[in-house]
């Protein structure tokens, strides 16, 4: 079992509810299933400044860059 605290936050960009460790409060964090950035806050996400919009753009752009280049390859 661990010892660590943990609260529960959604990610901004993709909605995955996200353990974080309390010991990361107020840190910026990176969603493991997205890769979307997000501050660390155990406070209700309507108190934060939402980016939500442009991170998932952001996200979206990078995922069609990788999906070219990979269609680009040679077989």
């Amino acid at each position: 079992m661990s010892d660590t605290a943990d609260f529960v936050q959604e990610c901004p960009t993709c909605g995955r509810r996200l353990h974080i460790r309390v010991e990361y409060l107020g840190r910026v964090v990176c969603c493991n299933h997205c890769k979307g950035k997000l501050l660390a806050s155990d406070q209700p996400q309507e108190a934060m400044p939402s980016d939500s919009g442009i991170g998932l753009i952001m996200r979206a752009e990078e995922l069609l860059e990788l999906a070219e280049q990979r269609k680009a390859r040679p077989r």
